[in-house]
């Protein structure tokens, strides 16, 4: 099992690896919020520790991008921020525990533990719906059957849509998880790209999976829409 530890407090760090070593994981470490992204996302690692408070980007900023990169992968986050605010926010960005410093390692073990007896999951690797398929694995994108081939940031925005198949999202939630709350691209930049995916996704299908929902956002359906069947008629 491979562990990457974002955090950059040396000393914990160290602390933390050493421990985890004893216990025959393998662990890197990483103190900076970009390479923690790169790492994460390009690595192949069971479990991730995070800190919040990264130089360069911050925590929170990480876990959104490697929520939309690599959605499958636990993230543990450990944070001196203890607040209530802090681990809803924490949590409701995406990560799957929430622990506090000062931290018993006993306890970090434990729930790492628990999170890994939960991965094996290898069918959520896929996300369906309706005849629309995207392996997270892999990165294929398949409608039908047929392969579409998609630009980088067209694959994150409709990995993003996927996830929440059957529910909205707004432009400002894709703008912070798919851009990585870069505000200074353009206010138009999800409706241009949200287009491209259609002239991908949907183009030649009688039915649309893309929805716009008005003054809202945006939503994948989940489910074909119902088609009435004609009643046959009797022949008398």
């Amino acid at each position: 099992m491979r562990i990457l530890i974002a955090e950059d407090d040396t000393h914990v760090a160290k602390y933390i690896q050493g421990r985890f070593q004893a216990e025959h994981f393998e662990v890197d470490l990483v103190s900076d919020g970009l390479e923690a992204q790169k790492l994460a996302v390009e690595g192949n690692y069971d479990l991730l520790i995070l800190d919040i408070g990264l130089p360069g980007v911050d925590g929170l900023q990480v876990l959104r991008y490697v929520r939309v990169n690599k959605p499958y992968i636990p993230v543990i986050v450990l944070s001196g921020y203890n607040t209530p605010g802090d681990r809803v926010r924490g949590l409701d960005g995406g990560a799957d525990d929430y622990l506090s410093k000062p931290f018993s390692f006993a306890e970090l073990s434990a729930r790492v533990r628990a999170l890994l007896r939960r991965m094996e999951r290898p069918n959520e690797s896929v996300l369906r719906a309706q005849d629309l398929e995207v392996d997270l694995g892999t990165r294929v994108v398949t409608r039908a059957g047929k392969r579409i081939e998609l630009s980088s940031r067209e694959y994150s925005l409709l990995a993003y849509l996927m996830q929440n198949a059957g529910r909205c999202v707004t432009r400002s939630m894709i703008m912070e998880h798919v851009w990585a709350l870069a505000y200074d691209t353009p206010a138009n930049v999800v409706d241009v790209y949200i287009n491209y995916l259609r002239s991908k996704i949907d183009k030649g299908f009688q039915q649309k999976l893309i929805r716009t929902v008005r003054g809202v956002g945006y939503q994948i359906e989940r489910r074909a829409d119902r088609v009435e069947k004609e009643r046959p008629q009797l022949s008398l």
